[in-house]
């Protein structure tokens, strides 16, 4: 259960937690029609940074304007409001979830002039989510019997509520048969996504993920092991990957906001390499939790500081 912070970022002013709410006609309840994202604050020695928050805000951006959802505050306005709505809440490092929906006005499936337009900002604690001890265990998962959204149909590569539908059927379908997660293919029957995660193939020590075009969220943390890789010098290439590379993959992770970089211990109950999170995987994540937690210099600028009360230390 999500513990409660003091304040919440609403429409430009900071409201109290509990007062929070929508009409239960508003437009996103009926339709789904929301975008979102997920951010997070890391604790470091020099106070909390938040991760690529610019990024996420253009993400949001461009998750509404696919949309037509026009967000009525700037990217680089959403980018402060996720700063201040850490600093107000006082934490040391959460999970940032900004919100925008169609809200209460005109109820059709045509959105109206008379449909407003509502932002939000919340955070609160949050730890690993797939749990801590899978960033070295590794995590059990399986090949979802449900598929990724097909192009021209739901567009993948917005952020939109809506989506998550099918990635609430990959999860619970997975949850049911004992697994912690669920990989989908796309239409074609290429490895595309988890629920809430993108997903990195390892093979002769040579990094594959899917493209964008195979259904995938352009994924901020995507991109950071990309970027990663690169300065590591491993070879990474986005290419479709089918469904068995991953049985004879040497090493599997996932990457998100969420699941930060979680290696993959097992799928359909093959083992995947040795079992365990594999070097290159603990190469990845070392790099990436070394930076996020700032014990390396950020030499990507991608950690944006919360401002401190003075006299905190």
């Amino acid at each position: 259960m999500l513990k409660a912070t003091e304040k919440i970022w609403h429409n430009g002013r900071m409201i109290d937690w509990n007062d929070a709410k929508i009409h239960v006609l508003a437009h996103v309840t009926s339709y789904g029609s929301s975008v979102f994202e997920g951010v997070r604050c890391y604790a470091t020695e020099a106070g909390p940074r938040v991760f690529r928050v610019r990024e996420h805000a253009r993400r949001l951006h461009d998750s509404a304007k696919i949309y037509r959802i026009e967000i009525p505050y700037s990217i680089d306005q959403l980018s402060s409001a996720m700063i201040d709505i850490v600093r107000v809440n006082k934490l040391d490092s959460c999970y940032i979830r900004p919100l925008v929906i169609r809200g209460y006005g005109d109820l059709g499936v045509l959105p109206t002039k008379d449909t407003p337009i509502e932002t939000y900002i919340a955070c609160w604690e949050w730890g690993k989510y797939l749990g801590a001890e899978a960033m070295e265990q590794g995590v059990d998962v399986c090949i979802s019997s449900w598929t990724r959204l097909a192009p021209n149909t739901l567009p993948v590569m917005s952020k939109a509520g809506a989506n998550y539908m099918n990635s609430q059927l990959i999860r619970m379908e997975a949850a049911i048969n004992g697994y912690s997660e669920g990989i989908a293919l796309d239409a074609a029957g290429y490895v595309s996504e988890g629920s809430g995660e993108n997903v990195f193939v390892v093979r002769d020590g040579k990094i594959h993920t899917p493209p964008l075009g195979a259904s995938v969220l352009p994924g901020i943390t995507r991109d950071t092991v990309i970027q990663l890789a690169q300065s590591l010098g491993i070879p990474i290439v986005e290419t479709l990957v089918p469904r068995e590379m991953l049985y004879i993959a040497d090493e599997v992770f996932f990457s998100g906001t969420a699941a930060e970089v979680t290696p993959v211990r097992s799928i359909d109950r093959i083992i995947v390499g040795a079992g365990r999170r594999g070097p290159i995987t603990e190469k990845i994540q070392s790099e990436f939790f070394a930076i996020v937690e700032g014990k390396k210099p950020d030499t990507h600028g991608w950690l944006t500081p919360v401002p401190q009360p003075v006299g905190a230390r």
